[in-house]
């Protein structure tokens, strides 16, 4: 088997703007499972510019699991960004120190948790994701979408905020799919189903592999 190398961060030959996305990013509360890659116009390290407000002091981690898809210019709003929103005022008083340095003494920013990437999920162009969100297994993201929720597994949302659209499969089918976890399989079973993995017989896909 001739299968493309997940430790080879740039796998199209003489092509620097597509790259497999864990050999590029250095922040260790960033994880990239994978064959995840990122695609960007102009220069792979606008990946981690994109990542907005993602300060070490406040901890959360943005976690993107194996075979996603990443258009350019997506971005990833983080936890760092949020202000207090049922308070008299919503500025950051305490952040300047001085004689503002207590105030907010007994109280703490708020925090929606960790941003959450399933697996073949695919995120298009400036797609924008708020902090704590969770994205299912098989989701698709239309461009310019501004993500405010969770999106369910094998769905497909767009818009600002994005919405629901359609799903991908019959619920059945997505039942199967979750259970069969097909991008934890050995890359070498992987490998010899790809004509399979890129067909439309949902089912009978499962029924050779898995759980029915």
């Amino acid at each position: 088997m001739n299968i493309p190398d997940k430790n080879e961060p740039f796998p199209l030959e003489n092509y620097n703007r597509l790259c497999f996305l864990k050999h590029i990013v250095k922040n260790p509360n960033i994880e990239v499972g994978d064959y995840t890659y990122y695609d960007d116009f102009e220069d792979v390290a606008n990946f981690e510019r994109n990542v907005k407000y993602h300060f070490d002091f406040v901890g959360d981690k943005l976690v993107i699991g194996k075979f996603c898809m990443i258009a350019s210019d997506v971005t990833f709003i983080m936890n760092g960004a949020n202000h207090l929103s049922r308070s008299v005022s919503s500025y950051p008083f305490a952040i300047f120190g001085k004689d503002w340095q207590h105030a907010m003494r007994g109280k703490s920013y708020p925090s929606k948790g960790d941003t959450i990437i399933g697996n073949d999920v695919w995120v298009g162009y400036k797609a924008t994701i708020i902090p704590g969100i969770t994205i299912g297994d098989g989701a698709i993201i239309a461009s310019h979408s501004v993500v405010t929720k969770n999106v369910a597994p094998y769905t497909i949302v767009g818009g600002n905020p994005a919405t629901l659209i359609r799903k991908r499969f019959s619920e059945v089918e997505i039942k199967q799919l979750l259970l069969l976890k097909w991008w934890d399989w050995p890359i070498e079973k992987i490998t010899a189903q790809v004509e399979q993995l890129t067909g439309e017989d949902v089912l009978g896909f499962v029924k050779r592999n898995g759980p029915m």
